[in-house]
């Protein structure tokens, strides 16, 4: 079964945005590898990545947002570990 990948995003903050578009670029990255892609409204300021029950971002713990490229790379070890992501990977080298 391919992993499911949770983003719980702030209502409040009008954060659906972008949750859509990371949730987009996942969905384009990882087209045999992830199952779904779920975005989950919250508030209090919440912004949460999820794949399975591993929490792969959390806003107030990583203090923002996450660059594209390091939530590819962090989703990536987890749903199809030592996959080259071409040109994202090495940008970022």
């Amino acid at each position: 079964m391919r992993p499911r990948i949770e983003i719980r995003y702030c209502t409040q903050c009008r954060w659906l945005l972008r949750a859509a578009w990371m949730a987009q670029e996942l969905l384009s990255t990882f087209p045999e590898e992830i199952g779904e892609v779920a975005l989950v409204p919250g508030t209090g300021g919440v912004f949460e990545i999820r794949v399975g029950d591993a929490l792969v971002w959390s806003r107030v713990r990583e203090g923002g947002f996450p660059e594209i490229t390091e939530l590819k790379r962090r989703v990536r070890d987890l749903v199809a570990p030592g996959r080259d992501l071409g040109h994202t990977e090495r940008r970022g080298a």
